[in-house]
């Protein structure tokens, strides 16, 4: 039986999700590399990380993956559309924190609607832009997981579209399909993990991203 267990990782609060199964895998990765991995290394040797996937290329969600790749030997994953956002200091956030961080180098970039096999964990990849040009969501479609990434959050909340690459007109349509998802257990980007009714909550952040639209 897999186990998922959240990490709540600096610089501003972000959730990553460690995991474990036949392949253990991290769902994004904070911005400190050595605050993730002592956390990691309270259920797994550092070696046994199979695979980092980052819904977005966002420094508080990505800008730990260089490093942790280069220590674990984990293969990393992100949409092809992230490319030119993941390493750039000026649109991925870094610099507005004043941070550095090793570039991340792909060892196998998504298109969506792939099916990443853990072992008892099957995440489908779906690409729902508008937080960022290669967001990304990953489904499980027996359990009803959704890591949501910073698409859409609890209580009704959305990503925010004015940050380099963000489209409101696209994250109401991409939204539109997470609607469809039958989904029992969301775990969004940040803020808390929630199985309160949600999808109400995906319809909630509908209403108030064609706010913006």
């Amino acid at each position: 039986m897999a186990e998922v267990h959240r990490i709540v990782t600096p610089p501003i609060q972000g959730n990553s999700y460690l995991i474990l199964d036949e392949k253990n895998a991290v769902i994004d990765v904070g911005g400190n590399p050595a605050f993730l991995i002592s956390k990691i290394g309270k259920y797994i040797e550092k070696d046994e990380l199979d695979i980092i996937l980052l819904t977005h290329g966002h420094f508080d969600h990505s800008g730990a993956a260089g490093e942790l790749a280069k220590i674990t030997g984990a293969e990393v994953y992100f949409h092809r559309n992230e490319l030119e956002l993941i390493n750039n200091p000026l649109t991925n956030g870094a610099r507005l924190f004043g941070m550095k961080f090793t570039p991340v180098n792909p060892s196998k970039l998504l298109d969506g609607g792939e099916i990443l096999d853990l072992g008892d964990v099957s995440l489908e990849v779906i690409h729902p832009p508008g937080h960022s040009p290669g967001s990304i969501c990953l489904y499980e479609r027996e359990k009803k997981w959704l890591f949501s990434g910073d698409t859409v959050f609890p209580f009704g909340n959305i990503g925010r579209t004015d940050l380099p690459g963000g489209n409101p007109e696209l994250l109401v349509e991409s939204i539109k399909k997470l609607v469809e998802l039958d989904v029992e257990i969301m775990y969004p980007g940040h803020d808390s993990v929630t199985s309160d009714n949600v999808r109400e909550q995906i319809l909630q952040s509908l209403k108030f991203a064609e706010i913006f639209q």
